[in-house]
């Protein structure tokens, strides 16, 4: 008996003088690039908010979209950086949570629409030349969407697939993939194995001057008009957890970001303030063509 009180006393003294990971504000991100990109970026971003926040700050990787939401929901992450169809899902399952910050870009977004030269959508193109108006010729074709809970990669671009073709995109193309983040949906398209895929417009710009994609083989064909985006999501409990006020502190912290290493990191020229009114156009889509349930 005196043994395991020994212990016990031991143990409780332990947790009183250790924090614990639970001590942590914690933040995720949609892993819409490789990992090692991720980590890279965001390792950054939670030496930053550590230096403002005044508390330890850590980045957890996820492998999926769903699980970055999961994530939010379970209160393993109080903070995330979603593409705007994530943050609707993430912000439904936890009350009161809401959009805080955006990049400047975000405001504007939009997808790629690209094809391999085999398709043949790319004849009498010249390079750098895009429809003006939505390519119905794509019908038939092989497609690519990237994850399956992406906004850019999926959302919109199935969004305009089924107004402008009549159809679901199962029903519009020969054969539908889903890549899984947006350098893949690139990757796969270059390499022939799609005709055509969805992008995030941000990424393939990168790719492009980074010369990983060939330009004689896939190009752009058509762009999305713009659509809110990426944004920074909060728990709607943080306040109770680390103090009033501390939501606003983190909001405070995301917008004055200005270090170019870290705007290069996502990339955005800044940060502005977004609340969840900006993403309904979001969650209506996501209704409409039954990605989310009505609420």
């Amino acid at each position: 008996m005196r043994l395991l009180t020994t212990l016990v006393a031991l143990l409780v003294s332990i947790s009183l003088v250790s924090p614990t990971w639970a001590d942590s504000f914690t933040f995720t991100a949609i892993p819409d690039q490789n990992a090692s990109r991720l980590q890279q970026r965001f390792g950054q971003v939670a030496d930053y908010l550590q230096e403002q926040l005044g508390v330890e700050v850590k980045y957890i990787p996820v492998k999926s979209y769903a699980a970055a939401v999961t994530a939010f929901r379970n209160n393993q992450v109080q903070l995330g950086w979603f593409g705007a169809l994530s943050g609707v899902q993430a912000r439904q399952r936890v009350p009161g949570s809401r959009a805080i910050a955006q990049g400047y870009e975000d405001q504007f977004f939009k997808t790629y629409f690209i094809a391999h030269r085999s398709s043949g959508l790319l004849d009498g193109m010249r390079d750098g030349e895009k429809n003006k108006h939505f390519p119905l010729a794509i019908a038939g074709h092989t497609f690519t969407f990237g994850a399956k809970g992406s906004t850019s990669g999926r959302l919109m671009p199935e969004y305009y697939i089924r107004q402008h073709l009549g159809k679901a995109p199962g029903e519009s193309f020969r054969r539908v993939g889903f890549s899984g983040d947006h350098n893949r949906t690139i990757a796969l398209v270059g390499s022939g194995a799609y005709e055509v895929g969805a992008v995030n417009y941000k990424v393939w710009e990168k790719a492009l001057v980074a010369k990983k994609v060939d330009p004689q083989q896939v190009q752009v064909i058509w762009q999305t008009p713009p659509y809110p985006d990426y944004q920074w999501s909060i728990r709607g409990d943080v306040d109770q957890r680390w103090g009033e006020g501390f939501s606003e502190k983190v909001k405070a912290a995301l917008l004055a970001i200005n270090q170019p290493e870290l705007l290069a990191a996502f990339p955005r020229s800044a940060f502005v303030s977004a609340t969840n009114s900006d993403y309904e156009p979001t969650r209506k889509t996501a209704v409409a063509i039954g990605l989310i349930d009505e609420r």
